[in-house]
Parts: C-alpha cells; sequence; structure tokens
C-alpha cells in the first residue's frame, strides 16, 4: 500500500484546479477560529498560494494535502502539516473536512493516520502534535482514537465570539 493512499481515501497535493474549494473554505468564517484567520482571502492571494503550495516542506515549514475520496475523486477537505521543526522532529496537524455529508463517515480518522504515517516514514518524526478547544469535542474523540494522548492545556487560549476557550495540546509520539 502506498503511503498516502488509503481505503476509501487519498491524499494528493494542492492543484490549481483546486481554487474553487479552497476559496470556499478560506472564506468560511466559522472556520476561522481554529485558522488563526480574521480577514477573508481573495481569488488572488489564494492563487499564489497555489503557485508556490510545492515548495519543500524543509523549505516552507508546512504542507497541505487535499483529501479526495477514492471512488469519485471529489475534493472532501485538507489535512496541514504546520510548524514543521526538523531539528527537534515534530510537527503540527490540522484538518478540516468540509461539508456535513462527508463527517463522521471515518474521512477524518482515514486522513489523520495517512498524514501520520507519511510524517513519521518520509518526515522522520518523533511526534505530531494538535490543538483543539475545550468546545470541539469531535476532533478530541477523533484525535483519541488516532493513538495521540492529551497532554497540556492552556487556559484562555482562543479568544473567539467575545468569549476565551482554552484549548487542550494532543500529541503522539513515535517510539
Amino acid at each position: 500500500m502506498k503511503t498516502l493512499i488509503g481505503e476509501n481515501l487519498y491524499l494528493r497535493a494542492l492543484e490549481p484546479s483546486d481554487i474553487d474549494f479552497l476559496y470556499i473554505l478560506e472564506n468560511t468564517e466559522s472556520l476561522w477560529e481554529v485558522s488563526n484567520t480574521t480577514t477573508p482571502f481573495s481569488r488572488f492571494i489564494l492563487q499564489q498560494y497555489l503557485q508556490n503550495s510545492h515548495r519543500d516542506i524543509y523549505d516552507v515549514k508546512q504542507l497541505r494535502l487535499t483529501i479526495c475520496k477514492s471512488d469519485d475523486e471529489s475534493i472532501i477537505g485538507f489535512i496541514d502539516l504546520f510548524d514543521f521543526d526538523p531539528k527537534h522532529l515534530r510537527a503540527g496537524v490540522g484538518i478540516v473536512i468540509f461539508s456535513d455529508e462527508n463527517k463522521r463517515k471515518g474521512f477524518a480518522y482515514e486522513a489523520l493516520e495517512l498524514t501520520c504515517n507519511y510524517a513519521f516514514k518520509h518526515l522522520n518524526l518523533h511526534q505530531i502534535h494538535a490543538g483543539i478547544t475545550e468546545d470541539n469535542i469531535g476532533s478530541m474523540k477523533l484525535f483519541e482514537k488516532a493513538g495521540f494522548l492529551q497532554n497540556g492545556l492552556k487556559k484562555d487560549w482562543i479568544y473567539s465570539d467575545r468569549k476565551f476557550k482554552s484549548e487542550y495540546i494532543y500529541q503522539r509520539i513515535q517510539a
């Protein structure tokens, strides 16, 4: 089995044709809390981002992969490795499955497993971490199912909708 190909989906590099999906996703205000975004993105900015998405993770310290269904090749989300630190062999991970019709079907778990396997095998990472807000029970369950352990709490870390939220730190450490 290839590293980025699963049973029900596959992960691939960004393509210029992803612009419409990326534009909708990046401009969905309900996602801004987790992406630390405060303003909309223009198509021009996103096209520039796509033109540079081929750059190596060792150069830009991040990697965004498109999550596609195997049966019809439709895009259902993205998964990112960010804050890549080759010295300390770690990176953060973030995932979004966009539409409700594709949530709670195991796609996020499969994409997370594929990404972790890729990161441990090809990037030689020792650990992958994620920050999950205290009210995101679904993400907590997903990451725990994928072998991540809750190892810390950042109190009042995220300010959203005129209130603070604490953020749990999750880590998956490769032995």
